[in-house]
This record gives C-alpha cells, structure tokens and sequence, in this order.
C-alpha cells in the first residue's frame, strides 16, 4: 500500500495523518485505512565505519524479525536531489520502510542518517519510534578505510575530510540530538563483534 494515497478516493496528501490506534486517515473524503504503525531502526554513522559490511551478516541473524535495507539503493537519478537535505530521498525512504513494516517488520535502514535528516518529515509521522544506532571510528583509521575504497567511489582528500568533520560532528552531538544517537566504535572491533553488538541492540529493542 502507498501510504500517502487514499484507497477510497484516490487523493494523495502529502502530510500523513495517522489516527490512533492504527489508522490513516484521509482529508478529503473522511476514509480510514488500517495501518501498523511500526519503530524504524537507523543504523548509521560515517561512511567507512563498516555498516555495509555489518548488515551484510546481520540480515540473515534477524530475518525473521526485521528488514535490512541499504540505503545506497535508491541513490538513483531523479532521487539524488540535494534540495532540502535531499528530502525528496528521505521521504521516499521513509514512505518506502513504512510499505514494508505493513507486513508486520520493521526495517532497519543501513546508512549515513542522523535524526535532524528524518524526524522533521511530514512522513515521520507513519513510525512509531526511530531508533538511532551510529557506527563510529577513529580519524586515522577512518581515513585510511576512505582512500583504501575502489577508485569509482570517488573519495578524493577534500571528500574525507568532509567526513571527517561529519564524524567530530556526531560524536561531540549524539547524546544531544533528539532523539540522542548511541554510538558503537568499530576501529578495534572485528566485523562478528559489531555485528553481535548491533543484534544485541536490536533486540533490546525490539523486546522493550
């Protein structure tokens, strides 16, 4: 189901108006839809911190209770707009987790996403909560990863340093965001401990 359209009437909104417990419903003609409001889980932090390494292993742990998605996927032309803090991106995630948790799991996004980028969105409003979980390394290290990527990816020195900035950034603002953002240092940490500390933090969660 699309959850902006009206099944009723066919009108799109671009505000979701989610009506407890569990319903849409539409401006124009009053119709109210059954709908699970489901947590979206975020698993972030700087690129090169290993969160497509760790999803990679982490999807087959926890198949049968969430969706691992990589958020790369819809980096696609017509999405890539950098208008508003590529809104039109977001938002088509956003709306997309919320289709997928109408089959009764959530899904855990795998990318560079940090709550001031979702929890202003109008399609905010289809989850019940969003989990932060950031993964984090070291300058140094976090450098060598970036220029030891393939040539296609394109991460020259100025790209680094960007995301450099990005990852003083979050670890000096994590527990201040809204919601705070918990973060997991991966420099020393095999792919298997990080992987089992994100399934520990799912499923804390997911039991809460």
């Amino acid at each position: 189901m699309h959850p902006l359209i009206c099944p009723a009437c066919g009108e799109r909104t671009a505000t979701p108006d989610v009506v407890e417990p569990g319903l849409l419903a539409c401006h124009r003609c009053g119709h109210h839809e059954p709908f699970v409001r489901l947590p979206l889980f975020c698993l972030g932090g700087p690129s090169g911190t290993g969160k497509s390494t760790a999803c990679r292993r982490l999807a087959p742990r926890v198949a049968d209770r969430v969706v691992v998605l990589e958020q790369d996927l819809l980096w696609l032309p017509g999405l890539d707009d950098p208008a508003e803090d590529h809104r039109l991106f977001r938002s088509t995630w956003l709306r997309l987790a919320a289709a997928v948790g109408q089959g009764g799991r959530p899904v855990l996004l795998c990318g560079t996403v940090v709550p001031p980028e979702l929890e202003g969105l109008p399609e905010r409003a289809l989850f019940s909560e969003i989990h932060y979980l950031a993964l984090m390394c070291e300058p140094d290290p976090l450098a060598s990863r970036l220029r030891a990527r393939p040539a296609w990816r394109e991460w020259d020195e100025p790209r680094i340093a960007e995301m450099l900035d990005h990852s003083a950034w979050l670890a000096a603002t994590a527990a201040s965001l809204q919601p705070p953002v918990a973060l997991l240092d991966t420099t020393d940490t095999p792919v298997e401990g990080v992987v089992e500390q994100v399934e520990a933090w799912l499923r804390h969660l997911l039991q809460a």
